[in-house]
């Protein structure tokens, strides 16, 4: 890459760099480039079909753990306040 391609670069970016930094740059674009193709080369051998096994679902089944209500009381005191069976909390939304 060259220094006038890394200053367009930079251009388009909206980067402000000096001369050095785009000289700079320049070669090391081009080794980070050549780098990026020699990994391209390598990974591009492999075979991209993977064997995949046989699909299990690991979830439970729906069901009821537990009574409904069981613990209702025990959350409702552990709130800051409650309004009778509800957790009341501070209003977040105003009225539009």
């Amino acid at each position: 890459m060259e220094k006038q391609d890394v200053e367009h670069l930079a251009k388009l970016s909206r980067i402000a760099i000096t001369d050095g930094e785009a000289t700079a740059l320049a070669g090391e674009i081009t080794t980070i480039l050549g780098y990026v193709s020699d990994i391209n080369s390598i990974t591009g051998e492999r075979p991209e079909v993977k064997e995949v096994g046989a699909l299990n679902n690991v979830m439970r089944d729906d069901g009821d753990p537990h009574e409904p209500g069981l613990y209702t009381e025990d959350l409702l005191n552990a709130a800051p306040e409650r309004d009778g069976q509800y957790v009341k909390v501070k209003k977040i939304l105003g009225d539009n």
